[in-house]
């Protein structure tokens, strides 16, 4: 019924790329302890991280134009931090439909979680490793009904669709049913439809914040690897100027240098994307692999990930490359070298019969 109350929370994902490494033992002597985060199976060993974010609670703030949010930080080891808000809701689905999509239009949230941002990492500046000058940020956004405090969600699908793409007017059939296509269930009263740029959860609150954290940690990769696909072209932008400036044998020879700073780059880029790709390990529960991997598909991880390593495999054709002329160079200048020593011996020995 369009009049059922819905009771549960929007949330607000915003995550920022820092700088290349935060030492989090450092930074847990600065940030008060907090319980660590829940999944939705009993036993935690079966979704864990391999070192698990720093979490740092927020203080309820008043937004002008939003109104109270409360929330978190989590600081990731491999530079990034992300802010998550909630803003509590009890709505009627028009209600709740007309809201969202003001409020994922709106900048306050975003404004509020910059400020905390850059107000903490003031606090803790010497625990980043690196620190990026500009950062990247990536945003993210959930709908959450609590599903222990609210009536069926069946019959609802063309409200549901509407939340996830933030439209105030009702969706086109086939719009919808492409949005639908989106979703997991474990039990018969839980659901999850995960969009581009923001999902829906109707689930308990313990089963909802498991969901939100595997689409906090999804959105966190996805900043990620935006950030090497830009180190990676900036580096071989830079490369192939280098190669098309020099020319000539000793050229060859100079590339050498190059080439092993290029392989440094490569190495560094490797070992971290490689720590943010394994910050999770799924070993029994298959449920939250299955909404991990929907999240990483619909925000676009695997995008980025195969330009990363499509780029990771450029750049190490053109270490290659630029070692084989190397060693072509110093061949030749070594059989040059051999062969004008031969022809000294050869004039000194003419020399000495005339």
């Amino acid at each position: 019924m369009a009049t059922d109350i819905l009771l549960g929370s929007f949330w607000f994902l915003f995550a920022y790329d820092v700088g290349e490494e935060i030492d989090l033992e450092a930074l847990r002597k600065l940030v008060p302890p907090n319980v660590g985060h829940t999944f939705r199976r009993p036993a935690p060993d079966y979704v864990k991280f391999e070192r698990p974010p720093v979490v740092e609670r927020l203080p309820p703030a008043v937004v002008a134009g939003v109104g109270e949010l409360r929330g978190e930080v989590n600081y990731y080891d491999y530079g990034v931090v992300s802010v998550k808000l909630e803003l509590p809701f009890t709505h009627s689905w028009p209600d709740l439909v007309a809201r969202w999509s003001r409020l994922i239009e709106s900048p306050e949230a975003q404004t509020h979680a910059n400020e905390v941002v850059r107000l903490r990492l003031a606090r803790v500046s010497a625990c980043l490793k690196k620190p990026h000058e500009a950062w990247l940020d990536e945003e993210y956004a959930v709908v959450h009904v609590d599903a222990a405090a609210s009536p069926s969600i069946q019959e609802h699908g063309p409200e549901i669709a509407q939340i996830v793409r933030g439209e105030a007017t009702p969706l086109s059939g086939g719009e919808r049913d492409e949005v639908l296509r989106s979703q997991l269930s474990y039990f018969p009263h839980d659901l999850i439809v995960v969009g581009w740029t923001a999902a829906f959860i109707y689930d308990t609150a313990e089963g909802a914040a498991a969901a939100i954290q595997l689409l906090e940690y999804a959105n966190s990769q996805l900043l990620e690897f935006r950030y090497y696909d830009r180190v990676l072209t900036e580096v071989l932008e830079g490369v192939h100027q280098s190669l098309a400036r020099q020319t000539g044998l000793w050229a060859r020879w100079r590339m050498a240098n190059e080439a092993r700073k290029l392989n440094s780059i490569l190495l560094e880029v490797r070992q971290l994307t490689e720590r943010a790709d394994t910050a999770i390990k799924f070993l029994s529960d298959m449920y939250s692999a299955r909404v991990y991997r929907l999240a990483a598909e619909k925000i676009g991880v695997g995008d980025y990930r195969r330009l990363v390593d499509s780029k990771l495999h450029t750049a190490a054709e053109l270490y290659t490359f630029m070692m084989d002329q190397f060693h072509s160079s110093r061949a030749f200048v070594l059989e040059l070298m051999v062969v004008i020593i031969l022809v000294i011996d050869l004039v000194y020995l003419f020399k000495g019969k005339g």
